[in-house]
């Protein structure tokens, strides 16, 4: 009966969850570009920003993909606006990002998601471009009403996923900027305060 019961919690062992991945845009041309010292230092700022964002936002970073993240919230609204969020936070140095963002039930494996929903994610990030953040047809209908600003972009095929998947493209977060000036704000003090101690 143990055993059985076991087996049954492993099976049910799923979670709604709304998933985030992040990846960086000609992350090999620029590695390729600015060496492996260079390109080591941007990845190191990019997780670091990346991060922070997280935080404020109470995303859970699942992994990293090399250059990108796999985060899970447990709101859809606090995901739009946490990766538009990153987005604004890593331009600052030099980075641009494509994101994908659908909510689903996953299994959970450890610290580890799996499940047909994490992949809808990957590959609906796969189809942005350069500094976008998509969502699925599921995220739009869930982050109604919340001041998130939506562009309908149609029915898209999603490699190794049957059907058509409707995706719209986040916009306009206001709540995104403000947090945005608000850690340029807390930056900037951190520098103001390493600058004076150096007169000391």
């Amino acid at each position: 009966y143990k055993r059985q019961g076991q087996e049954r919690l492993a099976r049910d062992d799923r979670t709604l969850f709304t998933i985030m991945f992040t990846d960086i845009v000609g992350s090999t041309e620029l590695a390729q570009l600015k060496g492996d010292k260079e390109w080591a230092d941007t990845l190191f700022a990019h997780d670091q920003r990346t991060r922070q964002v997280l935080s404020v936002y109470r995303g859970m970073e699942v992994n990293t993909t090399g250059d990108g993240f796999v985060a899970v919230f447990d709101g859809p609204a606090r995901a739009v606006r946490c990766g538009k969020a990153i987005c604004e936070a890593v331009s600052a140095i030099g980075l641009d990002l494509r994101v994908g963002i659908h909510t689903g039930e996953c299994v959970l494996r450890g610290e580890d998601v799996s499940g047909v929903a994490v992949h809808i994610a990957a590959r609906i990030g796969a189809l942005a471009a350069r500094g976008q953040v998509l969502v699925s047809q599921t995220v739009r209908d869930l982050v109604a009403g919340s001041g998130i600003d939506l562009a309908e972009l149609g029915a898209r095929q999603l490699r190794g996923v049957e059907g058509e998947w409707r995706v719209s493209e986040a916009q306009s977060c206001k709540q995104a900027d403000l947090v945005h000036a608000f850690l340029g704000a807390i930056r900037q003090a951190f520098d103001a305060m390493d600058t004076t101690s150096h007169l000391f």
